[in-house]
């Protein structure tokens, strides 16, 4: 499986891909992972690519062979798309963080219908997952990273309760239950594979 994870900086990139990675270690699974942040400080882009299976010779991911790419911006989402596979899925947070040249108007806004065409036609497989908005209901945007962990969980093989252990041993003590209702409000983001399709 080839995961790659991407947005921006203070939004729990790496967080999540730590999780996930241990969730597929404790599956028994060889894991490989590899993360680049350069300005993450500023808002910059994060990036992180976790392979797992039987056995992984190497982290990185080749451009067109991502199984399932997970964006925490939409921006970035469209940034990383060309790693997607034909068959991929692409999860993303409709979250926008314009960069300092838009914000300063040295460079235009792309449009959201522009974006949203460019999604539809590369990942036609693609769920929208407002995280950030689920995390904030919640009371603390900083569980974005969770919620989404809760929506991806639909899409993979391991059983929920080594989520709830990871997500457990890894957060701090008093951030254990609001991360683990965070996870649960995640879950109901993508409905479950068996569901009938409306």
């Amino acid at each position: 499986m080839n995961v790659l994870v991407c947005g921006v900086g203070g939004q729990g990139v790496l967080l999540f891909s730590d999780v996930l990675a241990r969730i597929a270690l404790m599956a028994k699974l060889d894991v490989k992972k590899s993360e680049v942040h350069g300005m993450a400080q500023r808002g910059g882009s994060v990036t992180s690519h976790i392979r797992w299976a039987k056995k992984v010779y190497a982290p990185l991911i080749e451009e067109g062979h991502a199984d399932i790419i997970i964006a925490f911006e939409k921006m970035e989402a469209l940034r990383y798309i060309h790693f997607l596979s034909p068959s991929g899925t692409l999860i993303y947070d409709p979250l926008r963080s314009e960069p300092l040249p838009v914000l300063i108007g040295a460079v235009e806004k792309v449009p959201d219908t522009i974006i949203d065409e460019r999604i539809a036609v590369r990942a036609p497989k693609n769920y929208p997952v407002p995280a950030f908005d689920v995390a904030c209901k919640l009371g603390n945007p900083r569980m974005q990273n969770t919620v989404m962990l809760g929506a991806v969980s639909r899409l993979l093989d391991f059983p929920l309760n080594l989520y709830r252990q990871v997500i457990s041993a890894t957060v701090k003590p008093q951030f254990v239950e609001p991360n683990l209702q965070a996870f649960a409000a995640g879950l109901e983001l993508i409905p479950p594979p068996n569901a009938p399709q409306s």
